[in-house]
């Protein structure tokens, strides 16, 4: 049985989001940034940036970070947690799914931002 509460979106094919990578999606009227960490686990957060409006598909992946393009604030992408200055809010985040083929997003089950 379907969740009620959940509406998964595809946002891309999964060859698109390769290792340590960010791509963008708008959901919903949500734009959101999608992640593959280098052991294959798929996360999604906002695409822009808490601190100031930036693109986070324009950042650098690293070991499960996201770095701002603009004034390289890092965020953790599995919890949105702001890890380097001048970074300090959170990041929503979303569920997020790989099938093998396609990359899913739940905008709907979002977290709240703390």
């Amino acid at each position: 049985m379907t969740d009620p509460r959940t509406q998964w979106h595809k946002i891309a094919d999964s060859a698109d989001l390769e290792e340590e990578d960010v791509i963008e999606a708008e959901v919903d009227g949500v734009v959101v940034a999608a992640y593959r960490l280098a052991d294959g686990s798929v996360y999604a957060t906002a695409g822009i940036c808490s601190h100031e409006y930036a693109r986070l598909c324009e950042g650098l992946v690293l070991d499960g970070q996201i770095e701002c393009p603009k004034h390289q604030g890092r965020f953790d992408v599995r919890d949105g947690r702001a890890t380097a200055s001048p970074a300090s809010a959170e990041l929503e985040t979303f569920p997020a799914r790989d099938d093998g083929s396609a990359v899913y997003v739940d905008v709907r089950s979002r977290s709240a931002a703390r």
